[in-house]
């Protein structure tokens, strides 16, 4: 039995796993913003109310997938949009909480595992997950490996440089002109001033462009799309037409796809941390 717990900045979210990946239980409850004591007290709660419900007396392994990494240096969590968890010992106060090992990963990490693993992705070598929504994040799965890198930054497309951009788009992240300060949920809703079909086709042709890049780099047999813009189902059939152009083959097999799992993905990624 495996649970996986999504941790977000408006809700965290608690998912049992059978032994086949059968959904046994989901629940969730608000995030105690800014509060990092509540926060590890929500998770603990869940996991124990989780457990009473369905394990029957046995404890679970427990996957949690957060809003940014754990560094490889200090064990500290950074690049956390929940800010009131910079710099804490995340893993370690759960550990310590659970009385367990407890394992830790980036949320679009967490999706893309969870894709990779029996969602639109199952069976693919190279799969690269992308969260289009309010952010752009990125995770790569490798034989059913997520890549996590020397660094804890495997996947982090979203704070590359959009190809081309002279802009001067300013990010959260401190940068300028980041690729997801185009394509994002609200830089697409920002684009409100042109006509829909103008608009459209501009986030196609970026969408196109920035994808291509990552082809170019990793050469994965699927690319999955999660988040809100994921929801377009023109972009499957459009975008594909349009990355040749910038993808140094003279055939493009990689594959666009949408997720299977929608906003579920990410908890059942995290309770696929233990999947080995």
């Amino acid at each position: 039995m495996r649970i996986g717990v999504d941790l977000g900045g408006t809700k965290t979210e608690v998912i049992v796993l059978g032994d086949s990946g059968a959904e046994l239980l989901r629940a969730r409850v608000p995030t105690p913003r800014s509060d990092y004591a509540a926060t590890i007290q929500a998770i603990v709660d869940l996991v124990h109310a989780a457990e009473g419900k369905v394990g029957a007396g046995r404890t679970a392994t427990v996957g949690v997938g957060i809003p940014g990494a754990e560094s490889r240096v200090t064990g500290l969590i950074k690049n956390a949009n929940s800010t009131w968890l910079i710099g804490k010992p995340l893993r370690a106060d759960l550990e310590a909480a659970l009385g367990r090992p407890v394992r830790l990963a980036n949320d679009a990490n967490c999706f893309a595992l969870s894709e990779a693993t029996d969602g639109a992705a199952a069976d693919a070598a190279v799969v690269f997950g992308v969260i289009l929504g309010t952010g752009v994040g990125g995770g790569i799965v490798v034989l059913g490996e997520v890549l996590v890198g020397p660094n804890a930054i495997a996947g982090e497309w979203g704070h590359n440089p959009f190809p081309g951009a002279t802009d001067g788009r300013a990010c959260y992240c401190g940068r300028t002109d980041c690729i997801e300060t185009y394509l994002s949920g609200p830089a697409l809703a920002a684009d409100g001033g042109a006509e829909a079909e103008t608009a459209m086709q501009r986030y196609e042709q970026r969408l196109a462009r920035a994808l291509a890049q990552v082809i170019n780099l990793l050469d994965p047999d699927v690319i999955v799309l999660g988040g809100g813009v994921s929801n377009l189902d023109r972009l499957y059939d459009r975008v594909p037409c349009l990355w040749g152009e910038w993808v140094f083959s003279d055939h493009v097999a990689t594959r666009l796809v949408k997720n299977k799992h929608g906003d579920s993905s990410g908890v059942r990624g995290a309770a696929w941390l233990w999947n080995k």
